[in-house]
């Protein structure tokens, strides 16, 4: 819709109106991730300060921040334990990588208008298209999956892969974060708030390489049933 009628973007929002999702000027539909991004470089822009977003939102929102000054910390996934770590760390702006996003100058609540303004406003700021605006920032695949596995063997799983995994870090407020600067990886492993599964996440600078995380952690996770 936003290609034929030659429109400059398009946004689309959840039923309840806390996400948004964009479309470029050519129909390109562009991530989640980034509406977080370019709304906090909007905020960062005028005061700069810290941002909050969850473990398994994409590294190009840590790109926004140190670029204009700014530091990313990371909560839990759950729009409560981002709006609570914001409160304590005083963050400027925050939200998660599936659209939604808080700016605690008008509530700790996510907010799809509110995102919406601050993106056209990007837009603004930048004297360009949506689609320069992106392309400014390094691009990142995501790949996702999910495995039933047993959540008491859960401390093992994470053991396991931390040993096998080599990386440069764990996170453990949240399942397992597993990250490489160098390769500017991470992978994600978590038991899933809504279904008896664990979620597997990870992200790259190229599709082969997140699939080949997603992967190998899998198969380390099917080798301990």
């Amino acid at each position: 819709f936003a290609r034929d009628e030659g429109a400059d973007l398009g946004l689309a929002v959840d039923p309840d109106v806390d996400r948004l999702s964009l479309v470029n000027e050519s129909g390109v539909p562009i991530g989640e991730d980034l509406t977080l991004a370019l709304a906090s470089a909007v905020v960062l822009r005028r005061t700069p300060g810290i941002v909050v977003t969850n473990l398994s939102t994409s590294r190009v929102v840590e790109d926004v921040a140190r670029a204009h000054g700014g530091e990313l910390v990371r909560a839990p996934v759950g729009e409560i334990h981002v709006a609570r770590r914001m409160q304590s760390e005083g963050a400027v702006v925050g939200g998660e990588g599936n659209g939604g996003v808080i700016l605690p100058d008008l509530h700790h609540t996510r907010d799809a208008p509110l995102a919406s303004a601050l993106v056209l406003q990007h837009l603004v700021d930048e004297g360009s298209t949506l689609s320069a605006a992106v392309d400014r920032w390094p691009a990142y695949t995501i790949v996702k999956t999910k495995i039933d596995f047993p959540r008491e063997s859960l401390p093992d799983a994470y053991a396991e892969l931390e040993r096998q995994l080599a990386s440069d870090g764990v996170d453990s407020t949240d399942g397992a974060r597993f990250h490489w600067v160098e390769r500017q990886a991470w992978l994600h492993v978590r038991p899933s708030g809504t279904e008896p599964v664990v979620r597997l996440i990870a992200e790259a600078p190229g599709r082969s390489e997140a699939q080949e995380l997603v992967e190998g952690a899998t198969a380390v996770l099917e080798g301990l049933m």
